[in-house]
């Protein structure tokens, strides 16, 4: 376990963070692909997913059935396949407005730690915002670390400034690629409560092989299974997030999440 976490996963409350003026909760999006194939291989079809604004969506499904080519479409990362379309609820492209939180922390070695969340803005030629980066490593924790290099730190602290990086970009839509998988088992509970204060009102896209992280932090959450692969109805968890795993609902949600993935894997 990480030193020096912020408050209490489970209660603590989201503090003012200065942001852009921005609505950030104002994009959906709606992804249709007719099919997805790899190496001549088709992986799903059919796939209708559609992102509510300002809401968590999760997908969780088995390894190689195209759930971080579905992130890369999005991104613009890989072209969208022919009789398929992406499209944003206001119409505009999403240019600009994406951010992307891969599951390695893809940090600068060589950067400190504040200035791997300055890096964006000073790619664009921009002035970065010191106070916003010191206020994002605060929410993290490590406002005592923002002059440390990252190869000093703890996997779930360079995790953390990955998020705060995430963050930094101030964008309305965020990906995440199982972005806490690596981790053990109470610095990704940690992870998970504090992911799902600082993202709220972004229009999420969590890729997740945990169903229990899934149902701790997602609004909305679907399944691929099968084989092509097609997306199952969504599950939608009550009570507010990040919720308590041992909740009855939740375990009941977990057996039925378990058992789509354990037809989808032929077991």
């Amino acid at each position: 376990m990480d030193p020096d976490y912020p408050a209490s996963s489970d209660t603590a409350e989201s503090a003012s963070i200065p942001f852009a003026e921005t609505d950030i909760s104002s994009v959906g999006l709606r992804l249709r692909l007719s099919s997805l194939a790899f190496d001549g291989d088709l992986l799903l079809r059919n796939l209708d997913l559609t992102l509510p604004p300002g809401r968590i969506t999760c997908l969780l499904g088995p390894s190689g059935v195209g759930k971080t080519s579905i992130l890369r479409i999005i991104a613009g990362f890989l072209p969208i396949p022919s009789e398929s379309f992406l499209e944003t609820s206001d119409g505009q492209p999403l240019t600009g407005r994406l951010s992307y939180m891969d599951q390695r922390d893809l940090l600068l070695p060589w950067a400190r730690v504040r200035d791997n969340l300055l890096i964006g803005a000073r790619l664009r030629g921009e002035v970065p915002d010191l106070a916003r980066a010191d206020t994002l490593l605060s929410r993290v924790g490590l406002e005592k670390w923002r002059n440390t290099r990252p190869d000093t730190l703890s996997g779930g602290m360079r995790q953390r400034v990955a998020l705060a990086r995430t963050l930094m970009e101030d964008s309305p839509v965020v990906l995440m690629d199982e972005p806490f998988s690596a981790l053990d088992a109470i610095t990704k509970y940690h992870l998970q409560a504090l992911a799902a204060r600082l993202l709220a009102n972004r229009t999420v896209l969590l890729i997740t092989h945990d169903p229990m992280e899934a149902l701790r932090i997602g609004h909305d959450i679907y399944v691929l299974s099968g084989q092509p692969a097609q997306l199952s109805d969504p599950i939608r968890p009550t009570g507010k997030i990040p919720r308590n795993p041992t909740n009855d609902e939740l375990k009941r949600h977990y057996s039925a999440i378990m058992s789509a993935l354990a037809v989808s894997e032929g077991g």
